[in-house]
């Protein structure tokens, strides 16, 4: 018994002994040059990516406390006032972007993915493929003036009216390189063996494709429509050429004619000399800022999903 208790005191002093060298080693390790400099780096890129996300914080902040107090129930469901009343809201406009963001998805999405499936699939070392790669890539990049500018001379001059028809085709073109791009992706990272297995199996291509690719990754597509969403709900120069602004609801005139949107209304009401309307443009700001964050927080919570589960 005797020499089981010695023996344990043994072991908990040769533990105290060790502890007490890799102390002392740390001690040490702390004054290398090395390890100085990698301490001081590491600190660097803590206070930089804090200094970028300032910015961020900063907007955010602002638009909370100058769009809150003017956010209400009204705002959100009643037509934009005249120029000397009180009251009023931006309900058309939140109508007229979801509208006119959903008829630009209704286009870009199926053309981007049936794109994205012949880039990563059918023929992804054609030189079709190359060039629509390299066109994606450019007009991911391409000003957001320019397709409102493009979309204004091939349809808007041949309408009766700026219309949300107009404003759809301009929203889609700015989204579909973002789908495209990011869908081909996604169906990359799809391991080899589910296409194998599949085919093993007696899958046709197109069956392989439509059953098994893009089941598989739908989690990246959806981030990449997520994202093109957002990038569309935020834009105002292409509807500046395409569907302008209205004061009443979309129900009203016509997909066929003028249409509010959150943007342009934010961009006509904040250089107004009226109290009322920069409110009502800062409560817009913050509705189209949370609508742009929410979004994006969906589409990153889709990129955690395992393309395998």
């Amino acid at each position: 018994m005797e020499e089981i208790v010695v023996h344990n005191r043994g072991v908990e002093a040769a533990r105290a002994a060790g502890d007490a060298l890799l102390l002392t080693e740390l001690e040490r390790s702390l004054r290398r040059p090395r390890t100085l400099l990698n301490f001081l780096l590491s600190g660097l890129t803590t206070v930089l990516t804090l200094s970028a996300l300032l910015p961020l914080f900063s907007v955010v902040y602002m638009l909370a406390a100058k769009g809150i107090q003017r956010l209400n129930f009204e705002a959100l469901t009643s037509l934009p006032p005249a120029a000397f009343e009180e009251g009023g809201g931006f309900g058309n406009a939140i109508v007229g972007t979801l509208v006119m963001v959903g008829m630009a998805a209704l286009i870009s999405v199926p053309a981007g993915i049936l794109t994205s499936v012949f880039l990563a699939e059918t023929g992804p070392e054609t030189r079709l493929a190359h060039f629509v790669r390299f066109g994606a890539k450019i007009l991911s990049g391409f000003p957001s003036i320019l397709a409102g500018v493009f979309v204004f001379s091939t349809v808007v001059v041949r309408m009766p009216s700026y219309s949300a028809y107009a404003g759809a085709i301009a929203l889609s073109i700015l989204m579909l390189p973002t789908v495209i791009l990011t869908a081909e992706e996604a169906i990359r990272m799809v391991p080899g063996k589910i296409r194998e297995a599949a085919i093993g199996m007696g899958a046709t291509p197109s069956q392989v494709v439509w059953k098994v690719l893009l089941p598989t990754a739908m989690p990246g597509i959806l981030t990449g429509i997520m994202l093109a969403i957002a990038r569309a709900a935020g834009e105002t120069a292409p509807l500046l050429f395409t569907a302008l602004f209205s004061n009443y609801w979309l129900w009203d005139n016509g997909l066929g004619d003028k249409s509010a949107s959150l943007a342009v209304l934010i961009y006509n009401f904040s250089g107004l000399p009226y109290e009322n309307q920069k409110q009502l443009a800062w409560a817009a700001a913050l509705v189209l800022v949370l609508v742009v964050l929410t979004t994006n927080l969906i589409g990153q919570s889709l990129t955690r999903r395992d393309p395998q589960d």
